[in-house]
């Protein structure tokens, strides 16, 4: 990078990570610069980037269009473009989303679904829906199968991004019927399962996935969906037994406890009272209704055709875990043996037994 007075540029900043400046001096083989924010800061060259003064006011749609492609002049057009609410970015055929932490249901109802679909890629604004729908047609086009990657750290927003491409595939490769139970439905209704049973509260994040998985939906020769698959791995078992403050035990506990009649069944009642669940203060989340998502996770599990006997089963072991983990022991009369500590002790194993059978 050639500098010299006048010269536009990037200087590293301790607050904002990036501030924009103007060489004003050299001083020896250090360059001086005029901040923005006001400051004169003498640094290295190296650590300076060149910035682009006739930088559109609203940001690029396709940060391949930038004059220079540099890490502060990615995170300043991101900025502008969050600014205006918009969350979305290409980068050629990568999609940036920004996590606007708030809902945004305009930006994906039926009528912005109609836009994209069959819209050339790079045509309209960048948008989830376009990188569904450039994969759908690539692979109606050369018969072969894609895949999209989903990437980002705990709260970038994974979860809900692969939800809107299901959305999407199901949108285009739907059929019309009035039957609940169609692939498609049943494609769509298996996130309220995997989140019931594979997310948690954490300090980032109300729902966040604590498990990889690997979606694949199959379709027909004229592009309707057939099937799907969901393989799921490196689910974080440890949490079930030990959680921090401020974080949650995966929500189907949650669900479980809250369930009414269900709950009295298994003899459960608030999470306060479990172990497993009040090792962290947190009970509620802002804005979840824990016994509508019980209903709505029952749902999933007929839509997706998990019987009946099924479902008591798995709720009967969900509750038996909580049961158990109220167990005390206290020493027994050997050295190494133990027995129940006590009556409440007691009580929890002797559920657990009954429901484990």
């Amino acid at each position: 990078m050639s500098l010299r007075k006048g010269s536009k540029v990037w200087a590293e900043d301790r607050d904002l990570a990036w501030v924009a400046a103007e060489v004003v001096d050299f001083v020896g083989d250090q360059v001086q610069v005029a901040t923005s924010s006001g400051n004169m800061v003498v640094t290295l060259p190296v650590k300076l980037f060149s910035r682009d003064e006739d930088a559109d006011h609203g940001g690029v749609d396709d940060m391949t269009k930038l004059t220079y492609l540099n890490e502060p002049g990615v995170v300043d057009n991101l900025e502008r473009r969050y600014t205006l609410n918009e969350i979305y970015t290409y980068t050629g055929s990568i999609l940036i989303a920004v996590n606007p932490f708030t809902r945004l249901p305009h930006l994906y109802n039926a009528h912005m679904m109609e836009q994209y679909k069959g819209a050339p890629f790079g045509e309209l604004s960048p948008h989830v829906f376009a990188v569904a729908d450039a994969s759908y047609r690539a692979m109606m086009k050369e018969a072969r199968s894609q895949s999209i990657l989903v990437s980002g750290e705990s709260g970038a927003g994974k979860t809900e991004t692969t939800k809107l491409i299901m959305q999407y595939l199901t949108f285009v490769g739907g059929r019309t019927a009035g039957d609940d139970r169609t692939v498609e439905q049943q494609v769509l209704e298996s996130n309220p399962l995997l989140e019931a049973f594979g997310n948690a509260r954490t300090v980032r994040n109300d729902n966040s996935s604590r498990f990889g998985k690997f979606v694949e939906i199959q379709f027909d020769a004229i592009g309707k969906i057939s099937g799907a698959a969901i393989r799921t791995y490196l689910l974080e078992r440890s949490r079930v037994v030990q959680i921090t403050d401020g974080e949650r035990n995966y929500h189907c506990f949650y669900q479980l406890c809250a369930s009414g009649g269900d709950a009295e069944k298994y003899k459960l009642g608030h999470p306060s009272h479990f172990h497993y669940l009040n090792q962290s203060k947190t009970y509620e989340l802002d804005g979840v209704n824990s016994a509508e998502e019980y209903m709505k996770t029952i749902r999933a599990m007929d839509i997706v055709g998990i019987s009946h006997g099924e479902q008591e089963a798995i709720f009967r072991i969900l509750a038996g875990i909580l049961h158990l983990g109220n167990i005390d022991f206290s020493p027994g009369q050997e050295h190494d043996s133990s027995v129940i500590k006590d009556q409440k002790s007691n009580f929890h194993m002797e559920m657990a037994a009954n429901l484990f059978m």
